[in-house]
């Protein structure tokens, strides 16, 4: 028996990899959103919608959501293929 099972209780190993991961994954969003504001046209695509009357504002951006679910369909099932 090697020190590290000894040390930690079962399924400790798997929920500290599965931390990790969510954190890159958390990080990866925040860089995406960093970037996305400067991405010409995210945002204004055919199809959101921006509705202004008087003192409120809706904004439902419904072709980015097509969009970016596409390229995250494509990126996944690449990834997937593996």
């Amino acid at each position: 028996m090697n020190d590290a099972t000894a040390v930690s209780p079962p399924g400790m190993h798997e929920l500290g990899r599965m931390l990790i991961v969510l954190g890159v994954v958390i990080a990866l969003v925040g860089v995406v959103l960093l970037v996305a504001g400067r991405v010409p046209g995210l945002g204004r695509l055919p199809g959101d919608i921006h509705v202004e009357r008087g003192n409120w504002s809706l904004y439902v951006p419904l072709g980015t959501s097509i969009v970016l679910s596409l390229l995250l369909t494509l990126v996944l099932w690449l990834i997937g293929r593996r």
